[in-house]
């Protein structure tokens, strides 16, 4: 076990009441698994939040509170209102039913959303998941964190639980994470794409994407937002031509226009966490059908699970840093757990980090593993676009 010494217990999270023994375990084990998860930088911004033993009779926002007996059919109307009218209040609910073999199935309510996962119980489930909330987690990426936590430590990768100057005990097989539930199917992987992706500049029209096809850039994506844009047809089969002039590891992407970019003959697409969930179905059998690669934007360990369901060609993460390029309802990631999300999702997928990622930090987030970064203002902006490109590419050949 993984400890390290004069780590802090619980900072951000109560459990009451703090006279009832079963919230004083949860306390003693959530410390104990805090402690195995340090190093992990503080936050005064980090929430704070009150754990329920006992079923309270009114819950607002920082109260969470766990129904963990849900009947097979589901709850009755008397406590579906309950749930309702504590959600309404700004509380989470966490309600969670045995399936069989072992497995699990949560739904939990938040006053944003409600989140569906299945997964192998764990005698520590609950303690995890108040650790992981200490740690600044969101409500839905601690739930699945704490459901990929194992008492006998075969959450993390043989040596990673060694590793206490980076990862303490960190979660890093993807393995033991849960399902995330109510996507439609999915038609099989999408084709790979090349490992590290490297230097990924997000460009807003044709003629840009063309300049980067002179600098001989090999991965690009054109990001047209405007449906209606007049010359949308025009500008993506530009792109689509400039990054068949590129000689070398070319993988070039459409962003959204998936229908426009496989009528173009595109390489790839990339799309949002939304756009994927709005897709029906036959939509993504037909995505799949065109042979496009797909790389799917994801802001955290919840939306990385539903992107893996599809099986596409990469994952992009972000923000990592503040930008001003996108209004992104989350938090900047950070480095932390940019470095976290490499150790869990490289092994099995390429890893794009996005979002305020320029020259002058550009080394510290090639420090955490990830093999691509993408970028917008730092080569739209830049006073020499083509010695830019260069120093940032330079960044990557060092650590290849």
């Amino acid at each position: 076990m993984t400890t390290h010494a004069g780590a802090a217990g619980l900072s951000h999270v109560q459990c009451l009441p703090t006279d009832e023994p079963l919230a004083n375990a949860w306390r003693q084990a959530a410390d104990g698994i805090r402690a195995r998860l340090a190093p992990w930088p503080s936050s005064a911004t980090s929430p704070d939040w009150r754990l329920h033993a006992s079923t309270p009779e009114a819950a607002t926002q920082g109260d969470v509170v766990w129904l963990p007996l849900v009947p097979e059919h589901g709850l009755g109307t008397m406590a579906s209102v309950k749930v309702e009218a504590w959600r309404a209040s700004g509380a989470v609910v966490l309600c969670t039913g045995a399936t069989a073999q072992g497995h699990v199935q949560d739904t939990l309510y938040t006053s944003d959303g409600v989140y569906r996962v299945t997964g192998v119980d764990d005698p520590s489930f609950f303690p995890a998941f108040a650790a992981f909330l200490d740690c600044g987690f969101e409500p839905h990426d601690a739930l699945v964190l704490a459901r990929a936590w194992r008492t006998d430590g075969s959450h993390a990768r043989k040596g990673d639980e060694g590793d206490a100057d980076t990862l303490g005990a960190w979660p890093t097989r993807l393995e033991t994470f849960p399902t995330v539930l109510g996507q439609v199917p999915s038609p099989g992987r999408f084709p790979e794409c090349p490992a590290r992706l490297g230097l990924y500049p997000v460009l807003p029209d044709a003629d840009w994407c063309e300049r980067m096809a002179e600098l001989q850039v090999g991965t690009v994506q054109l990001r047209i937002k405007d449906p209606a844009h007049p010359r949308l047809r025009s500008e993506i089969e530009r792109t689509v031509a400039a990054g068949r002039r590129v000689t070398r590891d070319s993988a070039w992407f459409i962003n959204d226009h998936w229908r426009e970019a496989a009528q173009a003959g595109a390489y790839g697409v990339h799309l949002g966490q939304e756009d994927m969930a709005a897709l029906s179905a036959d939509e993504v059998a037909a995505l799949h059908a065109s042979g496009m690669r797909l790389g799917i934007s994801t802001h955290g360990y919840y939306e990385m699970l539903a992107a893996h369901h599809f099986r596409p060609s990469y994952l992009a993460v972000g923000a990592v840093f503040p930008t001003t390029t996108k209004v992104i309802a989350t938090a900047p990631q950070g480095l932390a757990k940019l470095a976290r999300y490499v150790k869990l999702i490289a092994p099995h997928y390429p890893l794009v980090a996005i979002g305020g990622i320029d020259a002058t930090n550009l080394s510290q987030v090639l420090a955490t593993g990830v093999g691509s970064a993408a970028v917008v203002r730092a080569v739209t902006e830049a006073s020499d676009v083509a010695g830019a490109v260069k120093g940032m590419q330079q960044a990557f050949a060092r650590r290849a």
